[in-house]
């Protein structure tokens, strides 16, 4: 089975568990990048607004193609309880049929995100196969 690990990480500490579990899931990675990386002011009080209301900020062009893949593993930090934008735009170029498993990193380890997510990749045809709140 061919697995995808999709991440966006603002800080690194997103891409530094990603690179671990693409190691031990034998995974090809893929970081979800912003077309414009904003400042923290904004990332931390537009961008955490943006993902409350489930606001898709745009990203660049994946470097990989996600149909190619049997199965993804989404991982994120957690922005006011959220997906950040720029994950809910990779939310919403998801192909249907496809298996994912969501990882979300926060720094108490919890969020309330899940069926959030799951409504997100349920109505693009694809299936949550488990959701993990990580603490980071």
């Amino acid at each position: 089975m061919k697995t995808l690990i999709l991440y966006y990480s603002y800080t690194g500490h997103a891409k530094r568990i990603a690179e671990r579990i693409a190691e031990k899931e034998h995974a090809t990675l893929s970081e979800i990048k912003s077309v414009r990386r904003p400042v923290k002011l904004t990332a931390y009080t537009l961008g955490c607004f943006a993902a409350l209301r489930g606001k898709a900020w745009p990203i660049q062009p994946l470097d990989t193609d996600m149909a190619a893949y049997d199965r993804l593993i989404l991982l994120s930090p957690v922005w006011a309880g959220n997906p950040p934008p720029f994950v809910n735009s990779v939310l919403a170029q998801l192909p249907k049929g496809k298996t994912v498993a969501v990882k979300m990193v926060s720094a108490s380890g919890e969020s309330s995100c899940k069926k959030n997510i799951e409504a997100k990749i349920t109505a693009r045809g694809s299936t949550l196969e488990s959701y993990e709140d990580i603490k980071g």
